[in-house]
């Protein structure tokens, strides 16, 4: 029925077709500027305008419209010492794209690397060293990135591009000592969490401009539908909790000449959360007279903080020379350090202390070139080559204190200080005429870790780290056929690679008094691959937009972190776990996203967005569901747009997830099963947007109208059935809350 209408009101009347504006320039798909639906993949595009008017605080809801993305966000109810748990310790952990997370999406914030997530016993630290203020567009690749970007590349790429000062000076009018700017202010009801952030930016002269943002954020625990807010372990309300943030951007844009431009950038992104974990408390506390009773857990309290700071200097020249139209060279230094502090009070008021750091301090450079050339009359080539350089050391220190009776606790690391560094060579050629557009690809990487020190490691550890190097060839082909103005068809292969970090080559652990368990390392490990194809159309009419995507893709010597291999728990016979190369997977679905233009309707128009996916994976070797997979999605949007106001209503409907897409036991301690009560839900936001004048605009929302109660599949991943007969509802989305902005460019 969409179709039709819009076919029939193709050749109407029409001041400004939304399809139109659907074709965005994107950076991420071909490493340089490109219009979006020339590419053949799939990409989706938030720029601040969406961020603002959807009212997006973090990555989580970034995606919250995307069927077959999320990013998992578990209730913080991790333990400071005792049995491993770092349940919600890691925040917004990372994002899962077409069933794959973790490490393996590829996270750019101007195209350095985010830093990675590291997981251990009850740490972690995740993926959300981010501030989406200083943010005027994210691109979100789905499927393999690695011809481009490299390792890490296996399942996508989301790429965070940052404020320029171009972007608030364009409306300031000509002229030096021009300022511009935006002040912003957001208030969350389901966190409690207030924002505020500044944005100032000056031309100084022709040649230089300038760019200056700050925000300050504060938050408490991300709210739930549970009831019960007993003190210990059956607590399903969130744990008292506060969080804070602050983030600063400065960029320097230089053009000496006009065949120049260099961006200086220094960003900094610092945060902190600090919890009473209540929900680790025993629920009886008898007198401390046996050992048992000695060491139930009386009280705990933890204290996270996580810094990221970086340079840039991004350079572009125009060229008159055979080999380049265009150069670019990038130089980035990024130092990111994060810190878990924790503290247990035991019943027999002994107090053990765990202080555990992980830190990534990185440079990278690029060189890339350009060339266009015209091969006949019909076809046209644009080769984009270049050098990718990247080194990483990466260090952590596991400290603490164990009072007695207990043993002495004795600091450690439980990988030695590595280097992650690697060495590639790209080229990807653009073959194009009116109707054709293809595109082959190759990237030659060489990669290695390093081991820089044994100090902290061995010993205690009884075998010192190695190190491990290798290379890797992935290659890709993509091609896009234009059908008609308005229709074109598309298929793409690409490959994506994963090298092993150094924790999982080196992750090595001894038994210990009261811990049965030995990780093994593993100087074996093999790179992570996948083979990915996609097929795909585009419509653009006068009233209707549509993509249409089908994918599968092949994965190969998928790593499992600490796997169990043998062990009675005993100290004569521990626990052994070690990092492997086992799975062998395949993932497949469809997607659709679309947007339906009514048309005028009053004082303003009407449009329905939309979009639908489904993926279904199997673990080859066991021929079982994979875990990762999130169920089904649809939203369905209803928008009403005026001159000086709007407002929207969205939908989401998301599929169960029941025992039959479940294995039971996968990444779980033996004798545990996998929760699978997850039921179908459907939620509805209603949000309103008044444009008091054109430079103040005011948002409202209401999240969760009709207080659904309701579980995402992506967070209850690793919760047991056991533990959900009391914790279930722990996990629970927030229920009714508004969420309130306002906006005031000058």
């Amino acid at each position: 029925m969409l179709v039709a209408f819009a076919c029939s009101t193709t050749f109407g009347a029409h001041a400004e077709s939304p399809s139109t504006s659907l074709n965005q320039v994107v950076v991420s798909g071909a490493r340089s500027e490109q219009l979006r639906d020339d590419l053949p993949m799939s990409i989706d595009v938030l720029t601040d305008s969406d961020l603002l008017d959807k009212q997006v605080g973090n990555i989580k809801d970034l995606v919250k419209d995307y069927p077959n993305v999320s990013v998992k966000r578990a209730p913080a109810r991790f333990t400071v010492t005792g049995a491993g748990n770092s349940t919600g310790r890691d925040g917004n952990a990372g994002f899962n794209i077409r069933g794959i997370g973790g490490n393996r999406v590829l996270m750019l914030i101007d195209g350095t690397r985010v830093p990675s997530s590291y997981v251990n016993g009850n740490n972690a630290f995740g993926r959300d060293a981010l501030s989406l203020d200083l943010v005027k567009r994210v691109e979100l690749v789905r499927g393999p990135s690695s011809v481009l970007y490299g390792s890490d590349g296996l399942a996508g790429l989301v790429n965070f591009i940052t404020f320029e000062p171009a972007d608030f000076l364009r409306s300031a009018g000509p002229g030096n000592g021009v300022l511009a700017g935006r002040l912003a202010t957001n208030w969350s009801g389901d966190d409690q969490g207030l924002n505020v952030a500044a944005t100032v930016a000056g031309r100084a002269s022709d040649a230089v401009q300038w760019l200056i943002t700050g925000s300050v954020h504060k938050a408490q625990a991300l709210d739930n539908m549970g009831s019960n807010d007993a003190p210990n372990i059956t607590r399903t309300r969130p744990n008292p909790q506060t969080d804070r943030g602050d983030s600063l951007l400065g960029k320097v844009v230089l053009r000496p000449t006009a065949t120049q431009k260099h961006v200086l950038t220094l960003e900094h992104v610092g945060k902190s959360s600090d919890t009473e974990l209540l929900s680790s408390r025993a629920a009886v506390l008898p007198p401390p007279t046996t050992t048992a009773t000695k060491a139930l857990v009386a009280g705990e309290t933890d204290a996270d903080t996580s810094r990221r700071d970086r340079f840039t200097w991004d350079s572009r020249y125009v060229l008159s020379s055979p080999w380049a139209d265009q150069l670019q060279t990038v130089v980035s230094l990024q130092n990111s350090d994060a810190q878990d502090n924790g503290r247990t009070m035991r019943n027999d008021a002994g107090v053990r202390v765990r202080d555990t750091s992980y830190g990534e301090h990185i440079w990278q450079a690029n060189v890339q070139a350009s060339k266009s050339v015209n091969l006949s009359d019909q076809w046209a080539q644009k080769l984009t080559y270049g050098l990718d350089l990247a080194s990483t050391t990466v260090t952590s220190w596991f400290g603490g204190f164990d009072p007695a009776p207990l043993a002495a606790y004795v600091p450690k690391k439980y990988f030695p200080d590595s280097r992650d560094s690697s060495a590639a060579l790209y080229g990807q050629s653009e073959i194009t005429n009116d109707r054709w557009s293809i595109t082959p690809g190759l990237r030659f990487e060489r990669f290695a870790v390093d081991v820089i020190s044994q100090d902290g490691f061995a010993p205690p550890a009884t075998k010192p780290g190695v190190s491990m190097s290798g290379v890797n060839t992935s290659p890709k082909l993509g091609a896009l056929y234009r059908v008609s103005p308005t229709l074109s068809v598309y298929g793409n292969y690409a490959s994506g690679f994963r090298a092993p970090n150094a924790a999982q080559l080196n992750g090595f652990i001894d038994p210990t008094p009261g811990v049965n368990a030995r990780l093994l390392p593993n100087p074996d490990l093999k790179p992570e691959t996948s083979k990915n194809v996609e097929l795909g159309l585009r419509t653009r009419l006068q009233r209707l937009s549509l993509d249409v995507a089908a994918f599968t893709g092949d994965y190969r010597e998928l790593i499992v972190d600490k796997k169990f291999l043998n062990g009675t728990n005993t100290a004569l016979d521990p626990n052994v776990f070690q990092t492997v190369n086992v799975d062998d997977a395949t993932i497949w679905g469809f997607e659709f996203k679309g947007n339906m233009d009514w048309g005028q309707v009053g004082a303003g128009r009407l449009s329905t967005p939309f979009a639908y996916g489904m993926t279904r994976g199997r673990d080859n070797g066991t021929g079982r569901p994979l875990n990762s997979i999130d169920p089904a999605m649809l939203t369905l949007g209803l928008n009403y747009d005026a001159a000086a106001w709007s407002v929207r209503a969205d939908l989401r409907y998301r599929a169960a997830k029941d025992a039959s897409d479940v294995d039971l036991t996968a990444g779980l301690k033996a004798g545990s099963t996998q929760f699978t009560n997850v039921p179908s839900a459907t939620t509805l936001d209603v949000t309103g947007q008044w444009r008091v004048r054109k430079d103040l605009r005011v948002t409202a929302g209401i999240v969760n109208l009709t207080d659904a109660k309701y579980w995402l599949w992506s967070d209850v991943q690793g919760l047991t059935t056991a533990n959900a007969i009391t914790q279930a509802d722990a996990y629970t989305q927030p229920g009714r809350h508004v969420n309130l902005s306002v906006v005031m460019d000058f």
